[in-house]
């Protein structure tokens, strides 16, 4: 008996020093070792993600996505018509500076007049009313002289603009018709990071084509815009579904089928898709369609403020460091390094270096966000702006203003309009005097278009894409569906070169 009990005495201390040494080893392991996770417990990140219908999430069908929006993206091809243009004849000092823009041709020819030779180009667009508006990029149909929509069935249309955005890369364009398919808008505000989204369009020429993917980011800016305007709207959804050329303007949408974007560019060192795509968020492009349906051009509200852009070079940082020091790179909201005079944000006591916070209520952490939010009102809205100031929070109520400082209603202009100059037919005699058949004479240059050019008051205009001018009816008649970017040439007078101007009509 005795025996027993000095055997059950050694088992009783061996177990109670295993214990013992295994709960000291868990202390030294984790006193020693950096990373060690607690299996009891997850990290406020993580929360909600387990414990709903399991960790495994659904498989995912794309089969009635794909056949629910292929109806409903069109094929767009474009011809722009053949167009003669005159290249400078010498290039030696004058009295109005370098007025030539380089050109091969040029110095390989020797000058003189050449052909721009038929263009031909093709992308995609999504139907989006039953009677045949179709949104697209503006990329795809800029300066088009003719446009031609196939829809899936191989029926096809010839098609008219609407109106077009530069600044968010967008346009409306219309086949005539009834009874169309179209796809119904989504809500680009719960994208989220990781969910499946497809993208449908015209890749390479191909005919319809759906490529899947997830959603790798958003309130991307990527400053493509600004290729084509001088106040870009940039908030994209970035994904990894394939997008080529071609796919340009076409959908990108949920697994219910609805649209959420427009896709719009790729991010390659080759020009074909490496990996990453953008789509412009249907929540922006749902109020550039219904301004430019309704009034024929967009009303565009501005806040009136300057930020840092989303990618700097080490010099750009370095100067905001010496201007703001370390506050401009805040996680908080949109530092404001600007305020412009007489802007909303100045009617409202937004200050410099205040940090925009919410818009409405919604939050706003980076300049991408900060434009998508403003890109939604039109001037004459009042927003409640949420801000901080040294650390303070507070709100404040403004209203938002268009790019001439007024709240009131910007009307389409027509391309003559827009040059902003003033224009007479030249004098025969300083005709003859010229050697030339007639022409415009620009009297006064304006704050339009024409300012962005280096063309000089008392130019004489003898000729628009190609159309020879010989009068003011000549020159409004050849801008009469001139969009995009359009050339000048003519003569100073008294001196024997020509000249060729480009002056871009896409923004003022």
């Amino acid at each position: 008996m005795m025996k027993l009990k000095n055997i059950l005495a050694v088992v009783a201390i061996s177990a109670a020093t295993a214990i013992l040494s295994v709960w000291g080893y868990g202390k030294l392991y984790q006193t020693n070792y950096a990373g060690v996770q607690d299996s009891g417990k997850l990290p406020v990140n993580y929360a909600g993600f387990f414990g709903n219908n399991g960790s495994a999430a659904a498989p995912v069908d794309f089969t009635t996505a794909a056949g629910t929006s292929t109806p409903a993206v069109v094929h767009i091809k474009t011809r722009t018509k053949a167009k003669q243009v005159a290249n400078n004849q010498q290039r030696r000092s004058n009295p109005f500076g370098d007025l030539f823009e380089d050109d091969f041709f040029d110095d390989f020819f020797g000058g003189g007049p050449r052909i721009v030779p038929e263009q031909r180009a093709s992308g995609s667009g999504v139907i989006i009313t039953d009677d045949g508006f179709i949104v697209t990029n503006n990329h795809v149909v800029a300066g088009a002289d003719e446009i031609n929509v196939t829809l899936p069935n191989k029926k096809q249309y010839k098609a008219s603009i609407i109106g077009t955005d530069p600044s968010t890369d967008l346009a409306v364009i219309k086949i005539e018709g009834k009874g169309f398919p179209y796809l119904v808008y989504g809500n680009s505000d719960d994208v989220k990071l990781g969910q499946w989204v497809l993208a449908v369009g015209y890749p390479l020429n191909l005919d319809v084509t759906v490529t899947a993917g997830i959603v790798s980011a958003k309130a991307r800016s990527i400053n493509i815009n600004e290729r084509q305007s001088q106040t870009p709207v940039e908030s994209f959804i970035q994904t990894d579904a394939a997008v080529n050329p071609g796919n340009s303007g076409g959908a990108l949408i949920n697994t219910n089928g609805e649209l959420i974007g427009i896709n719009s560019a790729i991010a390659s060192p080759t020009g074909s898709y490496a990996g990453v795509s953008y789509a412009i968020p249907v929540n922006i492009a749902k109020k550039v369609i219904t301004d430019i349906v309704k009034y024929g051009t967009v009303q565009r509200a501005f806040l009136g403020v300057s930020y840092p852009r989303e990618t700097l070079d080490d010099r750009s940082e370095k100067e905001l460091d010496n201007q703001f020091g370390a506050a401009w790179r805040t996680s908080e909201g949109v530092f404001l390094t600007d305020i412009l005079a007489s802007g909303a944000a100045e009617a409202a006591g937004l200050r410099k270096k205040d940090v925009i916070t919410k818009i409405n209520g919604v939050a706003v952490k980076t300049g991408p966000e900060l434009q998508d939010q403003i890109a939604r009102y039109k001037p004459g809205d009042k927003i409640t702006i949420t801000y901080k100031r040294e650390g303070k929070e507070s709100t404040t109520n403004l209203t938002l203003k268009n790019k001439l400082g007024t709240t009131t209603v910007v009307k389409t202009e027509t391309a003559f309009e827009k040059l902003g100059g003033e224009f007479e037919t030249i004098d025969k005699k300083i005709a003859a005097a010229n050697d030339i058949a007639g022409g415009v004479v620009v009297k006064k240059i304006g704050n339009g278009a024409l300012k962005n050019s280096r063309m000089q008051e008392g130019f004489v205009v003898t000729s628009v894409n190609g159309n020879e001018i010989k009068n003011l009816d000549d020159l409004k008649a050849a801008l009469k569906d001139a969009n995009g970017t359009i050339f000048f040439e003519g003569i100073y007078p008294g001196y024997a070169e020509s000249y060729r101007y480009p002056i871009r009509l896409s923004e003022n």
